[in-house]
C-alpha cells in the first residue's frame, strides 16, 4: 500500500473528479455549452433534457456544422454560436460535414 500525504492525495482526488466530469456536459440554465476547436467538439458526448438548447461555439477560422445523417443539421459559423433545441428524438451521433473526422453524440435523458 502506497501512502500519500493529505494535501497531495485531496488535490489528486479534485483532479480526478475534475477528469471524470470533464466526459460530459452539463446544462446550466438550460443550455449545454460545446466549444468547437481545433477541428474537435469538446465535449464530444453530451445528455440533455428535451427542450434543453446546444450551443455549439466555433473558436475556429473556418465554419463548421453539426450534421446528423438522414436527419438535422446547424451550421456553426466561423467565430461564432449556432444552438439546437432538443428534442425527444435527439439521441444522436453527429459530426461535422466538412471535416468528418469531427464527431460528437447527443443523448438525450429523463
Amino acid at each position: 500500500m502506497i501512502l500519500v500525504p493529505m494535501k497531495r492525495r485531496s488535490f489528486l482526488l479534485t483532479g480526478i473528479a475534475a477528469a471524470a466530469g470533464a466526459s460530459l456536459a452539463r446544462a446550466h440554465n438550460g443550455k449545454i455549452h460545446v466549444a468547437v476547436e481545433n477541428l474537435t467538439f469538446s465535449p464530444a458526448d453530451i445528455e440533455a433534457k428535451v427542450g434543453e438548447t446546444v450551443e455549439w461555439t466555433n473558436k475556429d477560422p473556418f465554419d463548421h456544422t453539426a450534421t446528423v445523417n438522414g436527419g438535422w443539421e446547424v451550421t456553426i459559423p466561423a467565430g461564432r454560436k449556432a444552438t439546437h433545441l432538443v428534442t425527444a428524438g435527439d439521441t444522436v451521433e453527429y459530426f461535422c460535414r466538412f471535416h468528418p473526422n469531427m464527431k460528437g453524440h447527443i443523448k438525450v435523458v429523463s
